[in-house]
Order: C-alpha cells, then structure tokens, then sequence
C-alpha cells in the first residue's frame, strides 16, 4: 500500500479486486449480446459499470505489471548494478500505481453517472443577491461549456436588475465512465455561496456582502426508475406572470405540482405549453424525490459517513468570492486561490479538486475504520 495508508484498508481492498475483475469480464461478454441493446436503458446502466470496472481493471494491470518489475529488478541487482539503478524509479512508479488503484478501489457515490438539476437562488441582500445569483449560474454555465456538457434553463424569476431571484438549469452529458459524470464533479456546490463587493447600485463604493444559496440533485435518468404515484400528486395550474407581477401570457399555462406525502412543491411557469411546463415540474420533483429517499437511507444507516464537503442543505456556508482581492475561498477544504476572476469565468477545476480530495480522505477513513471494526470482531492481529 502505498505510504499512508492503512495495512488493514489494503488488504480489505486488494481482496475486492477478483471479484471486480470477474464482473468486468462478465459485463464485457454482456455488451457484446445484441439484446442488450434493445434495452437502451440496460445498456446504458451496464455501460457506465463497465466503463468504472475498466478504470479499475486498467489500474490493476498497471499496478500489477510495475510490481513484478519492482521484484524482478531488485533480485537482478544483487548481481548486476545496472539493474540496482532501476530500482528507486520503479518503485516510485509502483506506489504512484498502487495510490491510483486504491483511489479506484474506493467504492463510488452511486450517483456519480447521473446528470444533475441546479438551483441558484438570491438570498441575504436584495437586488445584490440576485445580481450574484446571475454571476454563479453564469459560471456554472462556463464551467459545463468547457466540459462540453449540455445546459437548459428549466425555470427563471428574472429580478428587476437583470439578475436572478431563483433559478434552475439542467445540466447534462454523454460521459460513459461515472467518474467523468455531472453530479460526480457538481455535487459539492450545495450550500450558501458568499460575495464581497462593491454592488453596482452603491454609489458610495462601500463593500457589501450578500449571498445565494445553491442545491444540486441528480437528475433521474428514467422515469420508471422512480414510482411516482398520480394519486400523491395535487397539480395546480395558474397563470404565468413575470417581475413586477406583469402578466406573460394569457392563459393557465404556468404548474404547480404537490407531492403530498413528503409536501414536496415544485413551481414551472417558464415554457408558454401546460403540457411542457408539467413535464419539467416533473423532472426536478422526480430529482427531489431521490435525493430525498437517499437523506432517509443515509438517515436510518448508523455507518453512513457524515460528508464534510457534499451538503444539500442551504443553510450551510460553503465558499466565499472576494472581489477586492481576487480571492476564492472553500471553508470546507481551506482551499484559496487568488483568482478570483478566473474562477467565476467557468475555471472550477481546482476548488472541486479540492472538494473531491477532501471528500476521498473521508471515505478512505471511514473505511479504514470499518475494516479495523470488522478484524477486531474476528479477533485478527
């Protein structure tokens, strides 16, 4: 294993490596099957497993193919020095192979895959809020652009400013590999995001704080996956209107959808069709609803890891955006940079790998802690 890691939490680990080698070799014989495809969704779902257990695959043989050569090399250069010099690059490259294993091993966020529904709403601060609101969904956009992911505005309430009061955007992609997912990179950026500022309507040039609060769902990738029935569901329609109360249009296009048994309510008045309205209400409750049924299975299991990066709850301040310094701040990880100006232009890849390393310590200890538990009730040394 490599330095760091616990000798209990490798051998757990490595053990696993068999039996998920023996299933990518299985999923391999079942993508070549023609019925598979039939079944898009089968295929898709099976895909996505294979395209993770191929990572792992990868990296075993990596692993695997630079140890023999670590071994063969140090038995060789007792006799030949030639060998012997070989010998510390190999081994370097052994434990960076063995540390990209483990990091592979780790068992994946289930939703990893999923695409993912994010809202952005202006809180503390009024018209300053909403302007920050605009700013955050602009740089989410940038940042989806340069993964070349696919976004749609689902619902909008435009302040008066040209900011956003509430906003929610889909945010999609084609990626096979969950590691490579939407939620997989986003889903750290739940919680309340905080500007400093001089706003565009002080006239004084004084530096106010306000901020915008930021939920992230996966999105469901089928309808049947989530059994929704019509008889929890109250759906109100009314009429559309738009900032300052200004009628949108004419008719009860605008939808309210009420799952009654978790009081979930979900609002669409974007789209001028009931019909389109309705089916977008119904995609964010169907999100809701799942990451709802995950709160309560995290909820009910003792041995659920309690994240210190990935939140749902709006309440909790996760980042603060400096303008007068160009600072960017996570208070979960302490990451900070001073570029500030980059990072709102769609430049997000350091502060999620600061999420993402934080979040893979986290479950390498509880697993560390769960193997240590399972070896003491064997009574191993």
């Amino acid at each position: 294993m490599a330095e760091g890691h616990d000798p209990v939490l490798q051998r757990r680990l490595f053990d696993s490596v068999d039996a998920l080698l023996t299933e990518h070799a299985q999923l391999q014989r079942r993508l070549a099957e023609p019925e598979v495809h039939a079944d898009q969704a089968l295929a898709r779902r099976l895909g996505r497993r294979y395209a993770q257990l191929n990572a792992v695959a990868e990296a075993h043989g990596t692993w695997r193919r630079l140890s023999d050569d670590l071994e063969a090399a140090r038995e060789l250069g007792e006799e030949d020095p030639e060998f012997a010099e070989e010998v510390p690059a190999l081994a370097e490259a052994q434990s960076e192979a063995e540390e990209r294993l483990v990091r592979r091993l780790i068992p994946p966020d289930e939703h990893d895959s999923r695409d993912v529904i994010l809202e952005v709403k202006g809180g503390a601060g009024g018209d300053e809020a909403a302007l920050f609101a605009a700013d955050l969904l602009r740089m989410y956009t940038r940042y989806a652009d340069s993964k070349g992911w696919k976004t749609e505005i689902l619902s909008a309430t435009p302040s008066d400013l040209g900011g956003y009061r509430d906003v929610q955007m889909s945010v999609r992609c084609a990626a096979t590999d969950p590691a490579d997912g939407v939620w997989a990179h986003l889903k750290f950026e739940g919680g309340v995001h905080r500007v400093q500022r001089v706003p565009e309507t002080e006239s004084q040039g004084r530096i106010h704080t306000s901020a915008a609060a930021v939920l992230v769902l996966p999105e469901v990738e089928e309808p049947e996956e989530l059994e929704i029935r019509q008889n929890d569901l109250k759906i109100d329609v009314y009429r559309s209107s738009g900032p300052g109360g200004q009628s949108v249009n004419t008719t009860d296009s605008a939808v309210r959808i009420t799952h009654l048994p978790t009081g979930i309510v979900v609002a669409m008045q974007n789209e001028k069709s009931q019909l389109q309205n309705r089916e977008a209400a119904m995609r964010v409750l169907r999100s809701r609803l799942l990451a709802h049924q995950q709160d309560q299975r995290d909820a009910e299991d003792a041995e659920v890891r309690a994240s210190q990066v990935r939140t749902m709850d709006r309440s909790e301040r996760i980042r603060t955006y400096n303008y007068p310094e160009n600072r960017i701040a996570d208070h979960r990880t302490g990451y900070k940079a001073y570029n500030l100006d980059a990072v709102v232009d769609g430049d997000l890849d350091a502060v999620l790998e600061s999420c993402r390393a934080m979040d893979e310590a986290e479950r390498l200890a509880a697993l560390t802690r769960s193997a240590e538990g399972a070896d003491d009730e064997l009574g191993a040394p």
